[in-house]
């Protein structure tokens, strides 16, 4: 693999490996040091809907806050790309942690999305308000970004345009404004044993409802444990699920 020429003698004797788990259109490979250190590289192309450089952004500022993820070590642009280079955070993540129980999963998520809305809103210099994610799918959706081919089982076989007119008519009148993660499904989470170790893949992170963490939570916890652990995960986290935050949200997260 190509890799910045900044960063190729450094990493000249490196297992460098592609990862292929995840929906994010960045490239993404784990670098296995001789010394045994794991880091992780991620790429994107750079254009006018290109995610990385906000969340090297937001990366930084939970390093400073000291939340846990991953660190930042470097940042370049080369070859028409963006390009991060960040630490490992240790562990698995909750969707690949098959060791664990249901009770502990849900737990864990739980715990770690209460962490993460505990932080002041002032705090946070990234702003999601819902006009700003509407019009970032509408200009997706536009830029033909949307795969109608992978919508939810429910929406398969719509277009893109007649989603979100569903989408504008359903716009929610309640808000709890939080720091959020912003694609609060189980592969983002991790945890090494039972212990949350970090949070990843956080481009979307910024203030905004905290139905947008809990609603695709939600999802994701029907698609791998089932639905009958969904209501537990409300009890644990410790609000009572409001469904039509749940299927909005979960009808934005189309578009991204």
């Amino acid at each position: 693999m190509d890799i910045p020429a900044q960063w190729s003698r450094t990493f000249s004797t490196a297992l460098i490996e592609r990862q292929t788990i995840g929906e994010s259109g960045a490239e993404v490979s784990r670098i296995r040091c001789i010394n045994g250190e794991h880091l992780f590289l991620k790429s994107e192309s750079i254009g006018p809907h290109s995610e990385l450089p906000e969340e090297i952004k937001r990366l930084r500022w939970m390093n400073r806050l000291d939340l846990p993820g991953p660190t930042v070590l470097d940042a370049t642009t080369e070859d028409n790309r963006h390009w991060l280079l960040m630490s490992a955070v240790p562990g698995r993540d909750l969707a690949s942690a098959n060791d664990l129980s249901a009770p502990q999963v849900i737990n864990a998520l739980a715990m770690a999305l209460r962490r993460l809305h505990q932080v002041p809103i002032e705090k946070c210099p990234f702003d999601h308000p819902l006009q700003q994610r509407m019009a970032a799918a509408r200009s997706r959706m536009s830029a033909g970004l949307v795969d109608e081919s992978d919508f939810d089982d429910e929406r398969l076989g719509r277009t893109a345009e007649d989603v979100f007119a569903e989408l504008l008519s359903t716009l929610p009148e309640t808000y709890d404004l939080a720091v959020t993660h912003g694609d609060a499904c189980l592969p983002n989470f991790m945890v090494d044993a039972s212990r949350f170790t970090g949070y990843i893949d956080c481009g979307g992170l910024g203030i905004s409802d905290i139905y947008q963490d809990l609603a695709l939570a939600a999802r994701s916890i029907e698609r791998n444990l089932g639905p009958a652990w969904v209501a537990p995960f409300f009890r644990e986290y410790g609000v009572e699920p409001d469904q039509q935050r749940i299927a909005f949200y979960c009808l934005l997260d189309e578009f991204y």
